[in-house]
C-alpha cells in the first residue's frame, strides 16, 4: 500500500464494495520455498468477513500447508499520468491506480461446499452480462459437472485486515487533477475488455 496518507483515507466499506465488485485478484501465501500466488476469481461475503474461491487440484497453493496466513491483493483500473497534463510547473511523471489488500487466513473447505461456491460465483458474474439468459450449471450434461468439480477444491479465507490505495492525484490542486483526467479520458479507446479480445484472436491454439 502507497505510504502517502492522502491516497489511503477510503474506508473499509468502500474498500471492501471495490473487491466485491471486482471479484478477481492474486492470491499469495508464503510456500516452503518462497512466495507462492494463484490469480482467482473469488466472493466476498455480504458480512465482509470472508471470501470463497477455488483452486485446481494441481495449484501449489491448494497443496500447501493450510491454514495459513495469505493476501489478496485486487488491481483496479490504472494509467501513466504525464506531467505536462497538469498545466503546473515542475512536475513528475506518476502513476494512478486503485489497489485493495485483503489479508487474513485460508482454509480449505468441506468438498461439499464446493457444487454451491461454483454455482453462486457464476451467477454473479452471469448477472453482469444481462439481458443475456445467465448460464446455470444445469445447461451441462449429466455427471459432466461432476467429473470436471474433481479437478478443482473449494476454499475459503477469514479477512482480518483491509487496505487500500486510491491514488488519484489527490495531493494536487483539483484544477490539475481535473486536466489529467481529461487528458486520461481522450486515451482511453482501448479497454482492458477489448485488448483481452485481442489477444483471444492472436493466440495460437495447442493442438498438440
Amino acid at each position: 500500500m502507497h505510504p502517502n496518507p492522502a491516497f489511503r483515507k477510503s474506508g473499509t466499506e468502500r474498500n471492501l464494495d471495490f473487491a466485491r465488485r471486482r471479484g478477481f485478484g492474486i492470491l499469495t501465501i508464503n510456500g516452503a520455498d518462497g512466495p507462492l500466488a494463484a490469480h482467482v476469481p473469488f466472493l466476498v461475503a455480504e458480512d465482509g468477513q470472508s471470501l470463497s474461491l477455488h483452486l485446481a487440484r494441481s495449484n501449489p497453493i491448494a497443496r500447501a500447508d493450510l491454514p495459513a496466513a495469505a493476501l489478496l491483493a485486487v488491481s483496479g483500473p490504472d494509467s501513466y499520468v504525464s506531467p505536462d497534463w497538469y498545466g503546473l510547473e515542475d512536475q513528475v511523471p506518476t502513476w494512478n491506480y486503485v489497489a485493495v489488500h485483503l489479508r487474513g487466513r485460508l482454509e480449505p473447505l468441506d468438498a461439499e461446499a464446493l457444487r454451491g461456491q461454483v454455482d453462486d460465483l457464476s451467477a454473479r458474474f452471469e448477472a453482469g452480462l444481462l439481458p443475456k439468459r445467465p448460464w446455470t450449471s444445469a445447461k451441462m450434461s449429466e455427471g459432466t459437472m461432476e467429473r470436471m468439480m474433481r479437478m478443482i477444491l473449494p476454499f475459503r479465507m477469514l479477512i482480518d485486515k483491509v487496505d487500500g490505495t486510491w491514488k488519484l492525484n489527490q495531493n494536487k490542486p483539483e484544477a490539475a487533477r481535473h486536466a489529467a483526467a481529461a487528458a486520461i479520458a481522450e486515451l482511453a479507446g482501448q479497454s482492458p475488455l477489448d485488448e483481452l479480445a485481442a489477444l483471444m484472436r492472436e493466440v495460437q491454439p495447442d493442438v498438440g
